[in-house]
């Protein structure tokens, strides 16, 4: 289970821009709910 939750929170990471650049954009599309999604995959995570 460890893996799927590591590789799920990679994709988490890598759709809300992780890299910096893609970030611009998805802001203006909901900035809440990105922030809240990948704050919480992070802790499931860690």
């Amino acid at each position: 289970m460890k893996p799927v939750l590591i590789v799920l929170a990679l994709l988490a990471l890598t759709g809300c821009g992780a890299d910096g650049e893609p970030t611009a954009p998805a802001p203006k599309s909901s900035q809440s709910g990105i922030t809240i999604s990948g704050e919480a995959t992070i802790g499931v995570v860690f």
